[in-house]
């Protein structure tokens, strides 16, 4: 990567040290937040002025577009990147696309410092036999569906009775209990109205998930596990045979409270499980499967072309919490396949990128060249910095190492160019890029809340609940009401 702005190093300034975030999700609010509470500003040292910018007209990242809508721990997520952002001393500047609206060479000029906070939204790959037929999905894709990414088709073919999800973290959950779930649950919700109507006709039945080693070694979560016993009118269905247990699984379960919870929540499902599985009632099964490696998905004759089963390798722990092969092989009907088996971040312009892990490479944040020579001025942060891999809690430490690397080097960052805070603004206008603002984000909050409190009451099993809010899809309208509070009717 070219260093656009070799400016010559800051040394005393007399204005404020400005700084451009890319991705507006948690690891570039953090990164925000985590500067401007930063010992050197907080103490009146240094005076700070930080620009977030977004490709979606409204905020939030992963939180809006990634996190089923029922998703538990949501609305705490949401509200605590809400304060921080409400605060006024951030700007936002939404629907901007790095690379095309504004360029890496852009950024450098009116900023003395950019940090990267992209994340990974991209399915990663599964070599397998038949992944390439009708009815093989990535997880990722079938996620931004249900939560309205304004970039993604309307519509999703949910015609399948029996679905395979591949995975053992918290998005495979996400994705089977959505698509176990009755429609008329997910009401209560901020699921779009398209997204509703398409759940509701879904013809399914049962929903399997497979993890590729035991209880003891799956990546969800007890909080995650847990919200599957939720799901009315859906019985949970798991399998003796698959509950093996070997020394690492022990002494996980011994030394970790977070597994021992998990492990403790499955076993006291499969224990109250009838032994004659005709006995459930539920309209809908959700099977959870461990110790199955997927081999390969087939079609038939009946169906070429399409989805109509799936075959695994029977695995066994070795001792150490990993799984090997058996050898036998288990087949399983199932029309539709979800692949859950992690996020890939994308390529950025003009940043140098690491395909074989899908980051950005970088030495605690501070971004490499293909050199790996430190790119002055030049930061990273989330899971573009690390890969897709952790929770909350490791997005602000990652955002804190980086902010102290940037901070250590604050003395010699190079200067920009044009620094006035105007002068991005005007550099917007003039490319007629319709940006959005905090502002018009609270404009469209306030207009998503008008929609669910104008629609009809939803029909839970408990009864009739208000809806908290019905999510605006089309980019168009969202950035029609963001900008003049009057939705724009798309060409």
């Amino acid at each position: 990567m070219s260093n656009t702005n070799p400016a010559p190093a800051r040394g005393t300034a007399d204005r404020a040290l400005r700084v451009a975030v890319v991705g507006s999700g948690p690891a570039g609010v953090y990164a925000a937040d985590l500067l401007t509470k930063s010992a050197p500003v907080a103490s009146g040292e240094l005076a700070l002025s930080i620009d977030l910018f977004d490709r979606y007209p409204a905020p939030y990242g992963l939180i809006r577009y990634g996190v089923a809508p029922d998703h538990p721990r949501i609305k705490g997520i949401v509200n605590a990147l809400h304060k921080v952002l409400d605060r006024g001393d951030i700007r936002f500047f939404g629907n901007v696309e790095y690379g095309t609206d504004l360029t890496l060479e852009d950024l450098q000029r009116h900023y003395d410092a950019v940090i990267f906070a992209t994340g990974a939204i991209k399915d990663a790959d599964l070599n397998i036999p038949g992944i390439e037929l009708e009815g093989s999905f990535g997880a990722a894709d079938f996620v931004s569906w249900y939560d309205g990414h304004p970039d993604v088709p309307r519509e999703w073919p949910l015609e399948a009775k029996e679905i395979a999800v591949i995975g053992n973290g918290n998005v495979a959950l996400d994705v089977a209990r959505v698509l176990s779930k009755h429609a008329d649950e997910l009401l209560v919700t901020e699921i779009p109205d398209n997204v509703y109507r398409i759940l509701k006709e879904s013809p399914v039945t049962d929903v399997h998930v497979f993890g590729r080693r035991g209880p003891a070694q799956v990546k969800f979560t007890p909080l995650e596990l847990r919200e599957l016993s939720h799901s009315h009118d859906v019985d949970i269905v798991l399998y003796p045979e698959d509950f093996e247990f070997d020394e690492a699984s022990d002494r996980e379960i011994q030394t970790n409270n977070q597994v021992k919870t998990m492990v403790g929540t499955l076993t006291n499902w499969i224990a109250e499980q009838p032994e004659d599985l005709s006995e459930l009632t539920a309209s809908r099964r959700l099977h959870l499967h461990f110790l199955h490696s997927p081999v390969e998905i087939v079609d038939s004759a009946e169906t070429p072309g399409k989805v109509a089963g799936i075959r695994f390798e029977r695995t066994e722990l070795d001792g150490t919490g990993n799984a090997r092969g058996t050898g036998e092989i288990l087949e399983y009907p199932v029309q539709a396949v979800y692949r859950a088996i992690g996020y890939f971040g994308s390529l950025l312009p003009d940043v140098e990128f690491d395909h074989r892990r899908g980051v950005i490479p970088n030495d605690g944040g501070r971004v490499l060249d293909a050199r790996g020579a430190f790119v002055p001025g030049v930061y990273t942060t989330g899971w573009i910095k690390r890969g897709p891999v952790g929770l909350i809690g490791h997005t602000k430490g990652d955002a804190l190492e980086t902010i102290g690397h940037l901070l250590d080097a604050r003395e010699d960052l190079p200067v920009a160019a044009e620094p006035a805070e105007t002068a991005v603004v005007e550099l917007l206008d003039r490319r007629g890029i319709e940006y959005t603002t905090w502002e018009g984000w609270l404009a469209l909050d306030a207009h998503e809340r008008s929609l669910g409190e104008a629609a009809d009451h939803a029909p839970t099993h408990k009864g009739p609940v208000a809806r908290e809010r019905v999510k605006v899809v089309a980019r168009e309208e969202m950035v029609g009401i963001s900008r003049d509070g009057a939705p724009v009717t798309a060409r």
